[in-house]
């Protein structure tokens, strides 16, 4: 070795040392993460399926991550506030819970929304499936889907159905059903399951449909009465109900998902991070119990089945909100 060949790469050695000495904190920075507490968003109001979900999985993650994991409700605009919120997050300790709504419906009923589903965000895990349950009040005369239908269409436009706000889960459940039954009623959106829970119980709405964690409690004590579940099969918390399916609508379903989202400006070792803590969060007993009590089904998926997930329900969404010609308020 001549002694110019010797010196260049001398120097091509320490180029090489800087740039790993460089790039040393960066990456005890990522192996890190999280480095503080980590705000979870919600973007609707409390007292839903998606509080529940969200809470169930943070307590988890916390133990896993070592960090606090705390929820924090913002609801406004069908999600699109937090949405956009979170899109120009830039701490790497904001996530949020995505949802039908906010990834598969919104961009289909908005002209143009704050956030692009697909770009600004980073899929991390689909947490957990709820089923989509059809709820009356105990007053009106329908004990089953079947005689909830004939009572629909016996008085079109005279029946009103709540829902979470327009394009939200419990609408798209409802118009499904609608578009299948050739049913007439009118909607009454409201900013929440919450509020809409209010007026139902209060028999100020006629019907509506509910994730199954938030209305469980209210149907074991009378207080709503369940029609139909949207599940393909029965479900283990009501064996007496029978599915939308089987009461004359073969084929039909309508559950409820959620998913933790995180900003696409999160680097990818934490994604791959937070995604193994929520699969393991996921099938932690304490998670599986809560959601098992209130008939969610965990999954805790990997980012890319959550992503190809999305890409599936947004052209099934995309096709029925076309028909139903679904729009904001």
């Amino acid at each position: 070795m001549n002694e110019l060949t010797w010196r260049r790469r001398a120097l091509l050695q320490a180029a090489a040392a800087g740039a790993a000495g460089a790039f040393a904190p960066t990456l005890r920075a990522q192996a890190a993460w999280p480095t503080k507490p980590i705000r979870f968003v919600v973007p609707f109001a409390p007292g839903g399926s998606s509080e529940i979900v969200a809470r169930s999985s943070a307590a988890e993650l916390a133990k896993l991550l070592g960090q606090s994991v705390y929820v924090d409700n913002k609801p406004g605009a069908a999600g699109n506030v937090a949405m956009q919120e979170v899109a120009r997050a830039d701490d790497q300790h904001t996530l949020i819970l995505g949802h039908i709504g906010t990834l598969a419906v919104n961009p289909y009923i908005f002209d143009k929304l704050p956030y692009d589903p697909n770009k600004d965000f980073k899929p991390v895990s689909l947490l957990a499936k709820v089923p989509s349950l059809y709820l009356v009040h105990p007053d009106l005369p329908a004990k089953n889907l079947k005689e909830f239908v004939a009572l629909v269409k016996s008085k079109p436009g005279r029946l009103n159905y709540g829902s979470a706000g327009n394009g939200s889960a419990g609408h798209l459940a409802m118009e499904y059903l609608k578009m299948a039954g050739e049913l007439f009623m009118v909607h009454v959106p409201y900013r929440g399951t919450g509020p809409q829970l209010t007026d139902l119980l209060a028999g100020r709405l006629d019907a509506a449909s509910v994730g199954a964690p938030a209305v469980l409690q209210f149907i074991k004590t009378g207080k709503l009465r369940c029609i139909a579940t949207g599940t393909p099969q029965r479900i283990p918390q009501l064996p007496d109900v029978p599915t939308v399916a089987e009461q004359g609508f073969p084929g039909f379903e309508m559950t409820q998902w959620y998913g933790m989202l995180a900003p696409s400006s999160l680097p990818q070792p934490a994604i791959d991070k937070l995604a193994a803590a929520c699969a393991k969060a996921m099938k932690e007993p304490t998670a599986l119990e809560r959601l098992n009590a209130d008939a969610a089904i965990a999954v805790g998926g990997t980012p890319a089945e959550f992503a190809k997930f999305i890409g599936v329900e947004q052209q099934r969404w995309k096709a029925v909100i076309a028909r139903a010609k679904i729009k904001p308020d």
